[in-house]
């Protein structure tokens, strides 16, 4: 089968999933309702911070605020376009279809990325955008230094999430047990490590925490992160590919 039949073929699978177009919503839904409702909430404490955290604002990262819960669909969609197939056995004829299995991952990684990119995005720009109205005179502009740079890297951030856990899930075929190592890795052990003094620089090196970077443009003032926007955003694709990688190199070496 040549690679552009592959491509369609993964295409109509993930549109004619329920399960992943709803997903794709909801992480649109709930990054601009959470981004909304914290941009409001910062504009009203703006005249009650200490002068050291109001010289560390940062508008256009307070709008991504919703990027927590976005990811968190971005999450459950990645692992939904890898997993579904092996949930139903049509694993064994998607691979009897395209025995090989480089173009058959491959193909389906790059259909979802694309897509999430597309989502990620729009959800991005409209985020930031309803954010700094929300913020009245505290907002930043789209044409400030570094602002462009950050919205663009909201959207390269959410589909680094999905394609992350989509060669997780090829690694494990279990939605569940994807989902059960993903989502307290993302949500439990990140911020424990991020937080703790103790670990904080080990916590700074994993894929979301380095690539959340990307998206400030205010440093804080007691920041020592040891690396840059750019270079969080690098760590964090080091950690996708290595996530792929595994991904093709099991989905080679076993049965379906």
């Amino acid at each position: 089968m040549a690679v552009s039949q592959v491509v369609r073929s993964e295409w109509t699978k993930i549109r004619s999933v329920a399960s992943t177009v709803w997903t794709l919503s909801l992480a649109v839904v709930v990054t601009l309702a959470l981004g909304a409702l914290i941009s409001a909430l910062s504009k009203n404490e703006f005249d009650n911070m200490s002068a050291r955290d109001q010289l560390s604002f940062d508008p256009t990262f307070v709008s991504f605020a919703g990027m927590t819960l976005g990811q968190l669909a971005m999450i459950v969609f990645g692992v939904l376009v890898v997993s579904n197939e092996y949930s139903t056995g049509m694993i064994r004829t998607s691979l009897a279809a395209v025995p090989r299995r480089g173009t058959f991952l491959f193909s389906k990684i790059a259909v979802a990325a694309l897509l999430a990119l597309v989502v990620g995005l729009a959800t991005s720009f409209a985020t930031f955008f309803l954010g700094q109205a929300l913020l009245g005179s505290h907002r930043a502009s789209i044409g400030d230094p570094g602002v462009l740079r950050a919205v663009f890297g909201g959207g390269l951030y959410m589909t680094l999430i999905a394609v992350f856990s989509m060669g997780v899930a090829t690694m494990l075929r279990s939605p569940m047990l994807s989902l059960g190592i993903l989502m307290p890795f993302f949500f439990l052990i990140s911020n424990i490590l991020g937080n703790v003094s103790a670990t904080k620089r080990i916590g700074q090196f994993l894929p979301d925490q380095a690539g959340s970077r990307i998206m400030q443009v205010v440093t804080p003032l007691d920041d020592d992160t040891p690396y840059g926007p750019w270079g969080g955003l690098g760590i964090m694709v080091l950690w996708v590919a290595a996530a792929v990688l595994g991904g093709y190199l099991l989905l080679r070496k076993r049965d379906a």
